[in-house]
Formats: structure tokens, C-alpha cells, sequence
């Protein structure tokens, strides 16, 4: 691997030119694609496998009129105070309200009149009502016109004295993020590559890479869209990890480069070891984090098998531009890669009297700095006091851990959103007049397995086209969804049934439950359970078939299959990648260390997560609205994104160690050899990723929040605390047994050579104390 890999990198020095250009026109080339590419499809939300999944399907079949698919707008007014709804003044604001939604946007297809069916749509106080705008388009297909008409409408009625608000997916998101956080994140990274390598060249290096690999895994994930039914929300983990992991990657080899050329290689020579040693170890952590994002099959939800799929693409292309576009780079700027301050030193031009001078002073100056650098000097702290390290780093996570056993997920609803938005006063408003249970109903279909399939038992036809059957049919879907309902209402915690509503062919019937307690609440999803349990009983002696849905047990369909699915996830993507760090490594211990630390530290981050968005610690300092449930794909995506950054960190820092000890090195210099080449450089890298996550934390929306604080605490403890404490105090006590392997299984592993041992003149040069200051 090493060899193929160096050469590699030496062809890519060498032939820059070529290089860069091929890379160019592959960028070119998928942005073009990409351009010219039909359309991605709309967002479709799937499990197969579940009841609320089958009973959609149901709705979808039975109910062909009926606009599964399109966007709504729920519109809650409230009369002035101390004035009812029915007033005759505000009835008429309210109907000029309707007819001026309904005129609105030529995508509306009807809104509901509340004055129709008052005991639905008013509250029993009167002094609140709600109407439904329902559109033809899915709710991501809404354009900016109709959005506009909504807002106008709802604006107008306002003027003339009602409290107006609107939820629903058709409703404009006003907490869309601001992309503030990102270009403070962007920016804090810029700066810690500038203070890490003192060069600009060298600090611009790493961004350009990962947005060239961005731009071109993206622009993919665009071109495939309608070929593979990839929405535009696909791209979204790509992008995060992508930018992430092509950032690192190219960072490690760039420093490893500058090593190279401190130890008095060529640009050739350096270009080809760097790619030969730290280029092995961007493939297999690389192959760590692809194997975590494809991972995400197992949970068997589409949506999220296609992102953890494209995002997996997008590290593949991160993986083969750090190893051929960034030393291609580096053979244009081979002495400006450099730190300014004795850049001379490394001129390949002939130096003026003036520039021989300045770089005789600088290497006076170096050599009296005899001071390790913090690295090294941590890592023989932490070899001289291994015990307690260790027991530091453990019982620290193992305290901030502890609130992860009360980890309770949820899905975001209208309800966790900043009080300052429409939806979330419209749902405000809505639970004070109609109860908390209004802004999440269940329905329940009814299919009546003696009228399914049926046609006309004597042979005669109604006018209208139905038989006598059918209408016998369709009674009887009715009746028996009534006696259903009737025998649903008794369960705890319903507040109301609507009478039950047959389709056309009169063998399924829907009704819908309306819950007394919130859609996110513990109580509402146990009342989804009593429910299926209640309607099992019910389908012997109704002779049907009965299915509880609706959006709030969708969320908590969705949810338990999440949670189902989080214990195989760990043990698949924990599992591979054992297997990868053993070959890697020819350790046991090695990655036995890697991924039990991994498990600490996300433990800990999800501990964090809860205290803080669930329990509501610090909820003010964080600007936290609503604390409540932990959104359900907030895990799994922390695992498959952490997973793979702390398994970077692993490989690079430990790759390090693992080269000198097979160099000779004893494991105790082994440990210090690895902080003072690659615990800088690790430190930056885990820096600037927590600056890029931490920069959600500053949006709006609580569940962007709760994304960026998790990643960045979970990278905080994984690289400063996992990494650079727990492990190195690890290698103290282990000695020379961490680095053991069984003859058995050492025959049947595959060698990948990542230290370089059959790379030419391996042995490094003798190391003088101003290394730590060129390359630490």
C-alpha cells in the first residue's frame, strides 16, 4: 500500500500539470451535468415494515382522491379580546379572510369554511377558529407566489384587528438557516491552519481541496438525482462530512510533507512519503467512515440509506483528491508550502548575500530553541502519570454520560420551533382552545375484510354506478368504523373520535383520534400502543383490519425503528472497522482501545445532548426554546459522522506511533514520537471541525442547535480527551503488549505496510530539538 501509494504521490508532484487538469475537468464536468440534470425529485418518507407505513399505503389505494401527497396550511384565527368569533364584524373579516385564500395561489385547491361545521373548526369558548388551506403540490414543489399570497392574506387580517397565525408544511420556514454559523465556522478554520502551518499557501491548501471534493461529490449526488430518486436533501450529510473529512485528509498530508522536507528530503522525495505513509492512513480512515455512512442500510429507511450512500461517495472522492490533487498542489508551491520563517532554508534559487544572512540568523535563532514543543511535553506528562490520566479522562465521561440513560427521541414539530414563528404560535394557539392533543390526531383505518374485493351480489346498478352491494358495503365500512371508534374512545387519553368516513368502494373506512395530550409527549405515544393493543382485539370480532397512523405515530414509528436499528448500526460499523484498524495496526488491543474510547465519548456527547436540550441545563445560555425530546436521527447521525472523525484521529495520531516503533523505536518514544509529529496537527484538525459544527449553534431553530452542539462536544471529548489522554496513558501501561498480535491471526492478515517500512531509506533522519519547532 505504501509503495503503490508513494509512487502514487510522486507521479502526482511530478506531473502537476496533467493532474490539476484532469481534476478540473472532472469539477467542470459534474457541475455541467449537474446544470443540465432533470429536476430531483420531491422529498417521499418511507418505512417499510411498520403500521403507519402499511396504513398510508392503505389511504393511498382506497383514498385515490383524497390529496395524500399535498401540502397544507392550517390558519388559526382568534377574535379580538372579549369578542366571539361568530360577532357578526369578525365573521366577516374571517370569510374575507377564506375567499382571499382561496383566490390566493393558483396551487390551492380548496380551504375549509369554519362556519360550516362549527363544532369542529371553533373552539368551545368561541373565541378561536381555524381553517384548512389545501394545495396540489407537495409542500417542497410550494413556490414563492403562493407563499407570498399566504403571508398577504394572513397580514390583511390582521390589519382589521384578528390574531391570525398558519402552520402546516405549507407554510414559509422562517427559521431557515442564516449561513452565519457557517461562515464564522469557515473563517475560525482559516484562522488555526494559518497559526498551525504559518503559511498561507499552506493553510489554503486543505479548503480548496475539500470544496473541490465537495463541489464535485455534490454536483454527483445532483446529476444522479432523477436516476436514483435522490432529493435535494441528500446531499445534506455529504456535504457536512464531506467538507469535514476533505479538510483533515489533505491537512494530514501537507504536514506530513513539511515533516519530510524538515528532515532534508527533496520536494520529490517528501511528496512521495507523505502520500506513502499519511496517505495510507487517509485510505483506511476513509474506508472506517465509508463503512459508517453505509452503515445506515441496516436501518432500512430509504431516505437515510440514500444520504449515508451519498455521502460515503463524497468521502470516497475527499479520499482520491488528497492523495493525488493535494501533492499535485504541493509541486507548485513546494517551498511557499512552507512556514515563512525559514522558508529560505528550503529555496531551490541560488540566495542573495541579504537572504543568506536572514537564513543564518533563523537557524542560529532555531538552534537554541531546545524546548519540546507541547506536544511532546504532554505525552511525557502522560507517560509519567499514566494512572491518573486514565482515570481522569474515564470517570469525567463516564460522569457527563450519565443523563444519556434518560434519552428520550422525537421527531421536530411545530411545537419545538422559536416562539417568535408563525407555526409555532398557530400550534401555541391551537392547544390553549382546542387542547394540546389537537395539534397531533391520529387516524385510523378501517378495512372491512367481508366487503373488500366485493361487487354486486344481485347484479343491479344504481345510477350513480355503484351496485347494491356497494352501498351495503359502504354502510357496513361505516357502521363498523363507528362501533370501532366508539369502542376507541374508551381508552385513556382520547379526547375525541370523528365519525368514521368510508371511501367510494365502500370497504375502508377512516376516522380520526383526537389525543388529550401533546403530539411529543410520553403519554401520547403510550396511548398509541393501548391503541394498536385495544384495535387487535377488535379486528376478531369486526371481521377487519385496523391500522393506527397519522403524523404523530408516523414520529413514533420512526423513532422505534431508529432505536431498533442503533444497537445493529454500532455493532456493524464498530465491528469493520475492528477489523480495519487490526490490519492497519497488527494490533488486537489497538483498535480494541479505538472503539471502546469511540463508545465513551459518544456516550458522553449524548449525555451532554440531553442535559441540555432534553433536561433544559443551560437551555438560556444556548437560547433553547422548548427543551424536550431528542430529535431520533440525531444519534445515528452523530455516530456515523464521529465515527468516522475520531477513527481519523486514531488512525493519524497512532499511525505515527506505529512507524516509529517499528523503526525501533521503544513504545514509550513511540508515544512521544506520534504526539510530537502528529498531536498539533490532530489538535487543529479537531479545532476546526469544532468551529464548523459550532457555528449551528448560533441558527434559530433548536434542532440545528442541538446538531452542531452535539458534533462539536462529541469531537471535543473524542480528539482532546479519547485520544490525546485515554489512549496515550493506555500505550504507557501496555507497553509493549498493546502492539500484540497472535502468530495465527498475524499469517492471515493482509499487510498494508501504512508505516513505510519497505518505502526506500525509511529510516528517518537523526532528529535535532529544533524539529519541534519546524514540524511540531
Amino acid at each position: 500500500m505504501a509503495t503503490f501509494l508513494s509512487k502514487l504521490g510522486r507521479l502526482a508532484f511530478r506531473r502537476k500539470g496533467v493532474t490539476l487538469l484532469l481534476w478540473l475537468l472532472a469539477f467542470v464536468g459534474m457541475g455541467v451535468a449537474a446544470s443540465s440534470a432533470p429536476t430531483p425529485p420531491a422529498d417521499t418518507f418511507s418505512m417499510p415494515g411498520t403500521e403507519s407505513q402499511e396504513a398510508f399505503d392503505l389511504l393511498t389505494a382506497k383514498f385515490p382522491d383524497a390529496s395524500v401527497d399535498g401540502a397544507t396550511a392550517r390558519v388559526v384565527v382568534r377574535a379580538p379580546e372579549g369578542t366571539k368569533i361568530t360577532a357578526p364584524a369578525t365573521r366577516t373579516e374571517v370569510e374575507r379572510l377564506v375567499t382571499e385564500l382561496v383566490a390566493s395561489s393558483p396551487q390551492v385547491v380548496g380551504v375549509a369554511d369554519p362556519y360550516k361545521s362549527p363544532a369542529v373548526s371553533i373552539s368551545e369558548d368561541g373565541t378561536t377558529a381555524y381553517t384548512v388551506v389545501t394545495y396540489k403540490v407537495p409542500a417542497a414543489e410550494v413556490d414563492d407566489e403562493a407563499h407570498d399570497a399566504l403571508d398577504a392574506a394572513t397580514e390583511q387580517a390582521r390589519e382589521a384587528g384578528l390574531t391570525v397565525e398558519a402552520g402546516g408544511d405549507a407554510v414559509r420556514i422562517e427559521q431557515a438557516m442564516g449561513g452565519t454559523g457557517e461562515q464564522i465556522g469557515i473563517l475560525v478554520s482559516a484562522f488555526v491552519l494559518v497559526l498551525t502551518f504559518g503559511s498561507m499557501i499552506a493553510a489554503g491548501m486543505p479548503l480548496i481541496t475539500a470544496l473541490i471534493g465537495v463541489g464535485i461529490g455534490i454536483s454527483g449526488i445532483t446529476a444522479l438525482g432523477s436516476t436514483f430518486g435522490l432529493s435535494g436533501t441528500t446531499s445534506t450529510l455529504a456535504m457536512m462530512i464531506g467538507l469535514a473529512v476533505g479538510i483533515d485528509y489533505a491537512l494530514f498530508i501537507v504536514s506530513r510533507f513539511r515533516a519530510e522536507r524538515a528532515e532534508g528530503r527533496t520536494p520529490e522525495e517528501a511528496a512521495g512519503r507523505a502520500v506513502g505513509t499519511a496517505g495510507s492512513a487517509v485510505v483506511f480512515a476513509g474506508l472506517t467512515v465509508i463503512v459508517a455512512l453505509a452503515g445506515l442500510a441496516v436501518v432500512n429507511i430509504p431516505m437515510l440509506t440514500k444520504m449515508g450512500l451519498a455521502a460515503a461517495g463524497t468521502v470516497a472522492v475527499a479520499v482520491l483528491v488528497a492523495i493525488t490533487l493535494v501533492p499535485a498542489l504541493l509541486g507548485l508551491a513546494p517551498v511557499k508550502v512552507m512556514a515563512r520563517r525559514g522558508r529560505l532554508r528550503y529555496a531551490v534559487k541560488p540566495l542573495s548575500d541579504r537572504q543568506r544572512r536572514r537564513a543564518a540568523r533563523h537557524e542560529a535563532k532555531l538552534a537554541r530553541r531546545t524546548r519540546p514543543n507541547l506536544g511532546t511535553r504532554w505525552a511525557r506528562y502522560v507517560l509519567r502519570h499514566p494512572v491518573t490520566v486514565l482515570l481522569a479522562g474515564v470517570i469525567g465521561l463516564g460522569t457527563v454520560a450519565v443523563p444519556a440513560a434518560s434519552l428520550e427521541l422525537g421527531l421536530p414539530g411545530e411545537g419545538q420551533m422559536s416562539t417568535q414563528t408563525t407555526q409555532r404560535k398557530a400550534y401555541d394557539l391551537l392547544s390553549e382552545s382546542f387542547g394540546p392533543g389537537f395539534n397531533g390526531p391520529l387516524m385510523v383505518t378501517v378495512q372491512t375484510v367481508s366487503a373488500a374485493g366485493t361487487g354486486a351480489a344481485d347484479g343491479t346498478t344504481a345510477a350513480d354506478g355503484t351496485t347494491a352491494a356497494d352501498a351495503g358495503a359502504t354502510a357496513d365500512a361505516r357502521r363498523t368504523g363507528d362501533e370501532i371508534g366508539k369502542a376507541l374512545a374508551r381508552t385513556p387519553g382520547v379526547a375525541s373520535v370523528s365519525p368514521a368516513t368510508a371511501n367510494e368502494a365502500g370497504d375502508t373506512a377512516i376516522l380520526t383520534v383526537v389525543p388529550t395530550t401533546g403530539p411529543t409527549e410520553k403519554k401520547t405515544e403510550e396511548l398509541v400502543h393501548a391503541l394498536r393493543a385495544t384495535a387487535d382485539d377488535l379486528e376478531r370480532s369486526t371481521a377487519s383490519r385496523i391500522l393506527v397512523t397519522g403524523q404523530t405515530a408516523l414520529f413514533i414509528d420512526f423513532s422505534q425503528t431508529l432505536d431498533d436499528a442503533l444497537l445493529p448500526y454500532l455493532a456493524l460499523v464498530v465491528g469493520l472497522a475492528f477489523l480495519l484498524l487490526m490490519v492497519v495496526f497488527r494490533s488486537v488491543l489497538v483498535p480494541l482501545k479505538a472503539a471502546l474510547g469511540f463508545l465513551l465519548s459518544v456516550a458522553a456527547a449524548l449525555g451532554a445532548v440531553v442535559a441540555v436540550f432534553q433536561w433544559g441545563w443551560l437551555a438560556d445560555v444556548f437560547g433553547i426554546d422548548a427543551p424536550g425530546p431528542i430529535m431520533s436521527t440525531m444519534p445515528i447521525f452523530m455516530i456515523g459522522v464521529v465515527f468516522g472523525l475520531a477513527m481519523d484521529y486514531e488512525v493519524f495520531l497512532v499511525s505515527r506511533m506505529r512507524e516509529s516503533y517499528a523503526h525501533g523505536a521503544r513504545p514509550g518514544e513511540a508515544v512521544v514520537d506520534g504526539f510530537r509529529y502528529g498531536g498539533r496537527v490532530v489538535g487543529a484538525a479537531a479545532v476546526i471541525m469544532m468551529s464548523v459544527f459550532s457555528g449551528f449553534i448560533v441558527e434559530d431553530n433548536d434542532f440545528v442547535k442541538m446538531i452542531g452542539f452535539a458534533l462539536a462536544i462529541a469531537v471535543l471529548f473524542d480528539a482532546f480527551v479519547v485520544r490525546m489522554a485515554i489512549v496515550p496513558a493506555l500505550f504507557a501501561l501496555l507497553g509493549r503488549s498493546a502492539w500484540w498480535l497472535p502468530r495465527w491471526l498475524d499469517r492471515i492478515l493482509p499487510r498494508v505496510d501504512v508505516e513505510g517500512e519497505r518505502l526506500a531509506g525509511t529510516q528517518p533522519a537523526p532528529r535535532s530539538p529544533r524539529e519541534s519547532t519546524l514540524v511540531g
